[in-house]
């Protein structure tokens, strides 16, 4: 059965969305849980373990592979509520008829579960067939994971490396692979070959005959070019991607995969455009990879959803989304961060991202990753990181170890938030006895580094009051810049209408649209990036710097085009759209002239 909903909830951080299947799955949503924390999914486990008097046994450190066996004993547990809340749902249409009715309000008017309802109950009135119906028709959404594949720390046990299938990445796809889910694994952040080559010790990412597979691959991209790629290269292991998550580059939340320029209008056209030969090709690198492997071979092509998220914020652009671009969902994220019927978020947490405006939320420089991050400016990780910095004292105490992947300064990685990183990156700054100002940007640049492990997993700690020794209670939350026009506390039933257009919950009036957010995030983005390299401009920037405003031209023109074709879609908008256009091409414009005139002082 197809998803009756046209919008998906992305995995958020790593708490927002860690146990929203639990809370919206019996509604026939999906949403994505992030299995990077196994510490954090443990507690949840016990938590939901009391809350439902189901007996719990703790999966310790001193358990091997505990991270894959609370990972997987976690998921078996979610699937399981969410079975029981959903049959209760089916199994008693009376008790639960206002539930039933919520389930089907929900629904999107063009939904054909929902037309068919409308037409069987036109027509019976008896209430055991009614509920025969709903028990054959009705499907709950799935419960999809997500691992960031780069983060796959190496583990020791007695001073000896332990093989990589304990990694971080490895352990935790094994802990969603052993599960009892049907669902999909969001891989996101690169590619890993070692985790993908991984995939295929696991029977359940094979397709049967009829090409069902038990669990699917998809995999989040930000380009045509990268999705073709690795595409072909898990094809070739005999393993096929189901699902290509095309997510804006820089209009999203959480760490921001900046293209080369390559904005999100062209690079779904893209899509749309090969999307038949896309499929076709990699289909068959995977028959003849089956083949070899002397596996069952489909008889037919495949199927291959492509979805798109990131900065998604009215009906008309969800609408545009599925019916220009034929996406077969849309995510909406950060929105949700607002529904507590939906996500996970403490309420002090919340009601900063209520009163958050468009300079409070920002593409920080807060990662260890040395990647993008969008933060809020206000959340309580930022105040906890400033009064360290106050007292002398920056960095964290790093009580995870996530992301340990610096190793200049000793031979095991670590991370560049730790106190042990940033102790000794000072002090060497101090030895070059630099003058104040460029110490200060020095300084300030090293300790801008967060605890990311901590940070995005406290919110669920704080709102349902569990054990926190070792985290606090900072909380550090990672909006996209779309929130800033959301301005309430909002429920479940309310943000789905606004979805699809029955109620309007934005009462701003200059939101831009999502397009023209992210034209304008990689103007900023950019003029950035050429503030950064002034001081040593270079041919090889230069280079870098010509691509990404050629790629950023032809998508203002790609976007000049399409908005004067579009008859159905933003008419009332059309004018405002075209100003800033003109506006973002004036502003690059001037952009071009300043890496030209560095280009001819580097050359004097």
């Amino acid at each position: 059965m197809h998803n009756p909903h046209s919008f998906h909830i992305p995995v958020m951080g790593l708490a927002f969305t860690v146990d929203s299947p639990f809370k919206i799955a019996q509604y026939g949503i999906d949403s994505v849980i992030s299995i990077s924390d196994d510490e954090l999914i443990e507690k949840m486990r016990k938590m939901y373990s009391e809350l439902f008097e189901i007996p719990y046994t703790e999966i310790t450190k001193k358990i091997d592979d505990y991270r894959a066996k609370r990972i997987t004993s976690y998921l078996n547990l979610i699937n399981e509520l969410v079975e029981n809340k959903f049959n209760e749902l089916k199994n008693n249409t009376i008790e639960k008829a206002d539930e039933i009715k919520k389930y089907f309000r929900m629904l999107p008017d063009t939904s054909n579960i929902k037309k068919e309802f409308k037409n069987f109950t036109d027509k019976f009135f008896n209430l055991q067939e009614i509920n025969s119906w709903v028990k054959e028709n009705l499907i709950p959404g799935s419960i999809d994971v997500n691992i960031m594949t780069k983060l796959d720390k190496e583990y020791y046990r007695d001073g000896e490396k332990l093989p990589v299938e304990y990694n971080d990445a490895h352990a935790a796809f094994r802990g969603f692979a052993k599960s009892n889910l049907k669902s999909s694994i969001v891989l996101s952040a690169g590619m890993n070959p070692r985790l993908y080559g991984y995939i295929s010790k696991f029977e359940d990412f094979y397709p049967d005959e009829s090409g069902k597979i038990k669990k699917k691959i998809t995999l989040k991209v930000s380009d045509y070019r990268s999705a073709l790629i690795q595409g072909k290269f898990l094809a070739k292991k005999g393993i096929w991607i189901s699902e290509y998550r095309i997510e804006s580059g820089l209009n999203c939340g959480g760490h921001a995969f900046a293209t080369d320029g390559y904005l999100m209008g062209p690079i779904l056209e893209e899509f749309k455009l090969h999307r038949k030969e896309f499929t076709g090709t990699i289909f068959e690198i995977l028959k003849k990879s089956l083949q070899t492997q002397n596996k069952i071979v489909p008889k037919k092509i495949l199927p291959i959803k492509i979805t798109a998220q990131g900065g998604v914020g009215t009906a008309e652009e969800h609408n545009f989304l599925l019916e220009h671009y034929e996406v077969d969902s849309v995510g909406w994220g950060s929105p949700f961060l607002l529904v507590p019927e939906a996500t996970t978020v403490d309420k002090d947490t919340r009601e900063k991202l209520i009163e958050a405006k468009e300079e409070d939320i920002y593409l920080s420089n807060i990662s260890p990753l040395g990647v993008p991050f969008n933060s809020l400016r206000t959340d309580s990780k930022e105040k906890e990181k400033q009064e360290l910095i106050a007292k002398g004292r920056p960095g964290s105490p790093c009580p995870k170890q996530h992301l340990l992947f610096n190793t200049e300064f000793t031979d095991k990685p670590i991370c560049t938030a730790s106190r042990q990183y940033q102790r000794i990156k000072i002090k060497e700054l101090k030895e070059k006895n630099l003058p104040e100002k460029e110490f200060k940007n020095q300084y300030d640049k090293i300790t801008a580094k967060a605890c990311l492990c901590v940070g995005l997993g406290t919110t669920a700690l704080v709102n349902y009051d569990l054990e926190r020794k070792k985290e606090g209670d900072a909380v550090l939350i990672c909006p996209g810049p779309n929130t800033a026009y959301f301005s309430k506390e909002t429920s479940l039933e309310e943000m789905v209408e606004h979805i699809y257009g029955k109620t309007n919950i934005i009462s701003r009036k200059d939101r831009p649209n999502m397009f023209i957010k992210e034209l304008s995030l990689y103007l900023d983005y950019l003029k950035n990036k050429i503030d950064e390299t002034k001081k040593d401009f270079n041919a090889k920037q230069e280079k870098y710097f010509t691509n990404f405003i050629k790629n950023l031209r032809e998508g203002i023109a790609y976007y000049k085009r399409l908005f004067s074709k579009s008859t159905t879609y933003f008419t009332n908008s059309k004018r405002e759209i075209y100003r800033a256009l003109e506006k973002n091409e004036k502003l690059l414009d001037n952009l071009e002239m300043e890496i030209n005139e560095l280009l001819m002082i580097t050359v004097s």
